[in-house]
């Protein structure tokens, strides 16, 4: 037995830290989490000052077991990782296993050779008020979480089980609502602008604005009649230098948000990959809101810089952190080792690591030099003038290596250098524009500006962003998706040889690439939520609880009196909110009247989601129900547009002697044929759709469908051999299993197929270890203890789903296909 047992969470995390130290350590992992509150109970005891009581988890019960065997006679070092969760994490450990209270506790942001024996050179021992921070956080969100949702499931009855609310998370859809509002009342203006193209002679063109716009078409005909058979000529030259200084390294947000522009990432896929980069000993800790770099990085940056692309490109930065709880002595994101270009073979793993490895150096870069022209061109016929912008790159500096992306969908490209000129040159008109241009609406989130708000709000922390948003999109509260835009016309007048022409051009506007969009559930839990607990999803409430977490930490304030300072007033919010009458407008709003029979025409949400009803269950003939489309909301539809509904179901037409039946469903428009049901494509619009595209989607199906199965077995209709996304896979049951390289997928028998699924573990669920299938011995814990962080469980198990059906007749209806 080795006389050292080091602990850590992951087990790729252990693999590489053991390759680190000697024979005399051991290094194993605890899988994550061990303990945390009960999954279908409180575990709090409010009556005496929000006591915790923890049990292990079920699936970590064999881990303790051996852990503690090994612990027997070694000397045990605590390796979690070092942020408040990490050390919630240990001094579970320590709990559990029984260790004592002056067990070794170990930290370090990489995972190096050289960090590692610094990290063995200065044991501390668990700092107890990050245990208390991290368990003030996991407290006060069960008691949200578990006190507010019975609250939903009550007054907001729309058949689903799964409707939760969440301190963070219920501020995350406060703002998507918002924003979706926003641009649902915004109106937009248009202008005129004025553009002129002047032909230089060889090729060469120049380029100029006008530096207003024209609130009105007959304003922007008036300046171009002006312009007719005037004079241009170059007033005026300025060249100015300039220079672009780069960004600082990598903070957890920052990196998230950079990750989504560049590799079109989701805010959960980054962390996942950066973890991996991370324990294999390729980057720094991924979880930081610090921009600072350790001495020893900023020199091995130094070296590489030179070494590649020479002194003048060498740049020492100091970057100081905006966030006031930012940890200094922590590190922003960077490379292990800046000489090493190639951080993995799997292409995801590289392409993140390329992005961290550019945005550290590029910070320890020289700034960019520039010089920026501006030419001003005097028209003889008017006192107003046009301007041409350009720059050109006089020195590269950073941008050899690294230019940063941007949210603002209104940033236009980098200006081109100007063609030579001269003050009082003539200029040759070659045509003059002046374009109808709209206002646009305030831009939808994407994952990526959803953090950078949430940053700048100051509500949550880098561990909390990617589970935040994951928790939103798994409730159906949002949906990221992709929609098409809307067709427009727009005017363009053009002179050209002193004449003035007209014409009406058509231009897309509108269309949103992986946006996050709120539900109708969304915005009605959302409306609930400001109702009655709008002190609880405030922005600044959200604030400034994070900065109550952040003096926890410091050992400025004692956890439990934070608890009870919220706890108070909102458990008497949640008494309020339950006496309350269930108020059915949150619900359902009517529409207006069916001229035809003379019925309530309303909107409503179901377990499935919103519909349009004709009637009501009082009448004697049955209502008639349609499902909203895709985009459709409940609190803006019109009587107009619920009516457009009720022409679905569509009979198409006939294919293969059946019929080809259009509708819409929980997952989308889709077409029933055969009792099989295919989804369309999104640009698919099911109103219109003809009888050929749906053969076509229902032929391509089949061929995909013949093409995806490999081998199926007599002995078990539920094991297959498969083509899949990423290649063949075996799926076993709800079990998908690896198929060996070297391996013919084909030539598989039945009992290496089973063979195989036995040895496959099952899927984890959390951040290393597994959903436990039996509930654990409850511990209580003693008064001094505390407890960790973990994601608060439901009140009541989630109902299972009801299966997926086509358009049903009844008001829980609007039933769906499943996606073929």
């Amino acid at each position: 037995m080795s006389k050292n047992l080091v602990i850590v969470e992951s087990p790729a995390k252990a693999k590489t830290i053991e390759s680190y130290l000697g024979a005399d350590f051991t290094v194993k992992s605890s899988f994550g989490h061990v303990r945390d509150l009960p999954e279908h109970d409180m575990g709090v005891d409010v009556e005496h000052g929000f006591q915790p009581s923890y049990e292990i988890s079920a699936d970590k019960v064999k881990v303790i077991s051996e852990l503690k065997k090994l612990a027997k006679g070694a000397e045990v070092w605590l390796a979690t990782d070092d942020d408040r969760e990490g050390e919630a994490i240990s001094w579970h450990l320590k709990e559990a296993l029984g260790l004592p209270d002056d067990t070794k506790r170990i930290v370090f942001r990489e995972i190096t050779k050289t960090a590692l024996q610094n990290a063995i050179s200065k044991p501390r021992i668990i700092d107890v008020d990050l245990v208390d921070a991290q368990q003030a956080r996991r407290i006060l969100d069960r008691l949200v979480g578990y006190e507010l949702s019975p609250v939903l499931w009550k007054k907001i009855r729309i058949g689903k089980s799964n409707l939760s609310a969440g301190r963070v998370q219920s501020v995350a859809v406060r703002i998507i609502v918002e924003r979706e509002r926003e641009i649902d009342a915004f109106r937009s203006k248009s202008s005129f602008k004025v553009t002129a193209h002047f032909d230089l002679g060889n090729g060469k063109v120049l380029n100029a604005e006008l530096a207003k716009n024209f609130p009105q078409e007959e304003d922007a005909m008036k300046f171009l009649e002006k312009c007719i058979g005037a004079q241009f000529s170059i007033k005026s030259l300025e060249v100015k230098p300039a220079k672009k200084t780069p960004a600082p390294p990598f903070t957890t947000s920052t990196l998230q948000q950079e990750a989504s522009r560049k590799l079109s990432f989701s805010v959960a896929q980054t962390m996942t990959v950066a973890q991996r980069l991370y324990e294999a000993g390729k980057i720094s800790y991924m979880r930081t809101d610090s921009t600072n770099l350790s001495e020893e990085a900023l020199e091995k940056a130094r070296v590489q810089i030179t070494k590649e692309y020479g002194q003048d490109y060498y740049n020492k930065r100091i970057f100081k952190t905006k966030n006031e709880s930012a940890q200094e002595a922590h590190e922003a994101i960077r490379p292990t080792d800046f000489s090493t270009l190639n951080g993995s073979s799997d292409r995801n793993e590289q392409r993140l690591y390329e992005l961290i490895w550019k945005r550290a150096i590029a910070s320890q870069m020289s700034d960019a030099q520039l010089e920026r022209t501006t030419a001003t061109i005097s028209i003889s016929t008017t006192s107003e003038e046009l301007v041409a912008q350009g720059e050109v790159i006089k020195f590269e500096g950073f941008l050899k290596v690294y230019m940063e992306s941007s949210d603002d969908e209104g940033d236009e490209e980098q200006k081109g250098m100007l063609p030579p000129l001269n003050i009082n040159q003539i200029l040759n008109l070659a045509d003059m524009k002046a374009t109808e241009r709209f206002t646009r609406n305030p831009p939808r989130y994407t994952e990526a500006s959803l953090v950078k708000k949430l940053e700048e709000m100051g509500i949550g922390r880098p561990s909390t962003y990617a589970p935040t948003i994951s928790t939103i999109l798994r409730r159906e509260y949002i949906v990221k998706e992709d929609r098409q835009g809307t067709e427009r016309d727009f005017k363009e007048l053009t002179l050209a040889n002193n004449q003035i022409n007209s014409k009406v051009n058509k231009e897309i506007y509108g269309s949103e690439k992986a946006k996050l969009f709120p539900t109708s559930t969304g915005m009605v839990v959302n409306d609930f939520l400001v109702s009655h607990f709008n002190d609880i999803i405030d922005y600044s409430f959200t604030a400034n609880v994070e900065k109550d977490f952040d003096h926890i930490a410091e050992g400025q304030l004692e956890w439990r009196q934070m608890i009870k300072n919220f706890y108070t007033p909102f458990q008497k919010k949640v008494t309020e909110a339950n006496e309350e009458a269930i108020d059915r407008s949150l619900t359902s709003r009517d529409l207006g009247e069916d001229p035809a029979t003379g019925k309530k025409v309303s909107v409503r949400i179901g377990k499935y989601g919103p519909y349009v009803q004709i009637g009501d269950a009082e009448d004697e003939e049955k209502p008639k129900f349609a499902s909203l489309m895709k985009g459709q909301l409940m609190e803006n539809i019109t009587l107009e547009e619920a009516f457009e509904l009720f022409k679905l179901p569509r009979e198409v037409g006939l294919y293969e002697e059946k019929e080809l039946i259009v509708n819409i469903g929980k997952f989308g428009p889709y077409v029933k044929h055969d009792g099989k049901y295919y989804s369309l494509a999104r640009t698919d619009d099911p109103m219109a759709v003809t009888e050929d595209r749906l053969i076509e989607i229902i032929t391509e199906k089949r061929l995909q469908d013949s093409n995806r199965t490999i081998k199926e077995f007599a002995e078990d209709p539920d094991a297959k051999v498969l083509n899949g996304k990423y290649g063949p896979y075996i799926a076993f049951g709800k079990k998908n299993v690896k198929i060996p390289k070297g391996t013919e997928p084909a030539s598989l028998t039945y009992e290496e197929v089973v063979k195989l699924a036995a040895e496959t573990p099952d899927k984890p669920a959390g951040r290393f270890g597994k959903k436990p299938v039996a509930k654990a011995a409850v511990v209580k814990a003693p008064a001094e203890k505390k407890v960790a962080e973990k994601k608060p469980a439901a009140k009541k198990p989630a109902a299972k789903k009801a299966a997926a059906k086509p358009a049903a007749k009844k008001p829980a209806a609007p039933k769906a296909a499943k996606k073929s």
